[in-house]
């Protein structure tokens, strides 16, 4: 069974790091991409970040580009998400989801499945 499981959430203050980790099972990990979105309440979901585990390319959303970081552990067939300088509008749930062996182009979710459970960020003083 393909999973995704995602963890690192929780209460930071503006300015603050958190690590997000999405643990990956059931599948070649080498052969996927992984994105992460996320989605504010009454907003759309929005790409934040995607890895090409074969070759290692990348894509990010403008909203956090220079905040935030993707890196990948194929060892532990996780990928992670590191945002610095958080603001108080990244709060959202935060999901992983499985791509084709490519980044899709703008995030296209209809090429996403399957998808995390999310892990709530929280950005607030």
């Amino acid at each position: 069974e393909v999973q995704l499981v995602e963890s690192g959430g929780g209460l930071v203050q503006p300015g603050g790091s958190l690590r997000l980790s999405c643990a990956t099972s059931g599948f070649p990990f080498d052969d996927y991409a992984i994105g992460w979105f996320r989605q504010a309440p009454g907003k759309k979901r929005e790409g934040v970040f995607c890895i090409s585990n074969s070759d290692g390319h990348t894509d990010y959303g403008n909203s956090v580009k220079g905040r935030f970081t993707i890196s990948s552990d194929s060892a532990m067939n996780t990928v992670y998400l590191q945002m610095n300088s958080l603001k108080p509008e990244d709060t959202a749930v935060y999901y992983c989801a499985r791509a084709t062996i490519l980044c899709p182009p703008d995030f296209n979710v209809a090429h996403f499945a399957p998808w995390g459970q999310g892990t709530q960020v929280t950005v607030s003083s």
